[in-house]
């Protein structure tokens, strides 16, 4: 049987990475949307920045894995 190298990520990492940077993303527009009056605006606006960011950190984590 042939041993193959462990990745040194897992999809736990992959979707705790994704939730958490969306996650923090949102809160960050939810304060900012708060200070200026217009909350939901706010958590929106974090959500559609917190995507795209989220992808670009796992596909940064991934890319300088060593196999």
């Amino acid at each position: 049987m042939a041993q193959t190298a462990a990745s040194p990520h897992s999809l736990a990492t992959a979707s705790g990475l994704l939730l958490g940077t969306t996650g923090a993303c949102m809160a960050l527009g939810t304060l900012i949307g708060w200070a200026l009056g217009a909350t939901a605006l706010g958590l929106l606006g974090g959500a559609v920045v917190g995507i795209p960011a989220a992808v670009a950190v796992v596909y940064r984590v991934y890319t300088r894995a060593k196999p």
